[in-house]
């Protein structure tokens, strides 16, 4: 096998441009990041309210929003409200199984509208879903993480987004990000032109997200919005993965190991069979209790229903 480059399917979503990696002609997910989006880059105008994301649910996973630039307000059903900024992780937990659940809404905000005084007028964030171990009983929350660790490899900055890391001068770094199975994630932006390499764990399966400007590995190229998919098997060493790029590039490197159970997806939904979520879907479209209220007036959105021969 070989490293794999994906081209994104092109959306709009609450009024902003999105590329979406995964899911991705029917591959499975990467370990259990099973979602990957990169919203923007996109600027706003005086008159434009930005990102408009209605309350909608979800089940059997976490939200996980890492910002690159702009500032989002999140609400959910729990009654958190908070505004993630530059560098910052969101992770919301909806809980296992079908008494659980949770709805959200996400805005852009700025200076005179709920964000700080240096909010950007504009949004480039990285979007991820973590599907859930449906073996475990695991309940809804919600983390805000304003401080990640950060450090350099010669002129390239790192920072670990989740999950724990040992980088090339052997030290050890941890995130504070709950997590319910074996991940990591780390946001590499190259100051000057040149090379990083990052260290592999083995029986892990990666992604890489290119957010800007594109990379060089294994004898491949991978370019913006694209994504570059591998097990570490696939890299020449089994051990580390060399990448080279231009000033200015920044990339989102995801990988963990693969979960025991089935992940289905639809719409808002993740479990492990077609039933729970067509009862996901019948419980939020009866607005069932078990996915809360959300403290906001915009709209809610119902879900669709399964298509026909959605396979389970």
């Amino acid at each position: 096998m070989s490293i794999q480059t994906f081209e994104p399917k092109l959306a709009t979503v609450g009024g902003i441009p999105i590329a979406r990696l995964l899911p991705n002609k029917g591959k499975k997910p990467i370990g259990a990041w099973c979602f990957l989006d990169h919203a923007g880059p996109a600027d706003f105008g005086v008159d434009d309210a930005g990102m408009q994301v209605g309350r909608h649910p979800h089940t059997n996973l976490q939200t996980f929003s890492w910002m690159l630039n702009g500032e989002v307000l999140h609400k959910d059903s729990l009654g958190n409200h908070q505004v993630i900024t530059k560098n910052q992780v969101n992770v919301m937990t909806a809980g296992t199984g079908l008494h659980q659940g949770i709805s959200h809404t996400e805005q852009s905000v700025f200076p005179d509208t709920g964000g700080s005084e240096n909010a950007a007028r504009g949004i480039s964030m990285v979007q991820l879903w973590i599907a859930l171990p449906t073996d475990q009983k695991i309940e809804r929350s919600f983390h805000h993480y304003p401080e990640l660790p950060t450090w350099s490899e010669g002129n390239v900055e790192m920072i670990l987004t989740t999950g724990s890391y040992t980088n090339t001068s052997g030290e050890i770094f941890e995130a504070p990000t709950i997590q319910y199975s074996k991940l990591v994630g780390i946001d590499v932006y190259f100051k000057q032109d040149g090379e990083a390499t990052l260290n592999l764990e083995p029986d892990f399966e990666y992604g890489i997200l290119v957010s800007e400007g594109e990379v060089a590995s294994e004898g491949k190229v991978c370019q913006q919005d694209q994504l570059f998919r591998f097990h570490d098997s696939d890299v020449a060493n089994n051990k580390s993965i060399k990448l080279v790029a231009k000033k200015g590039t920044r990339i989102m490197f995801i990988g963990g190991e693969p979960l025991n159970n089935q992940v289905l997806m639809w719409w808002n939904f993740v479990a492990d069979n077609k039933a729970e979520i067509e009862q996901s879907i019948i419980d939020w479209n009866n607005g069932h209790e078990r996915f809360g209220n959300v403290d906001s007036d915009m709209k809610r959105l119902p879900a669709p229903e399964l298509p026909k021969g959605f396979k389970g």
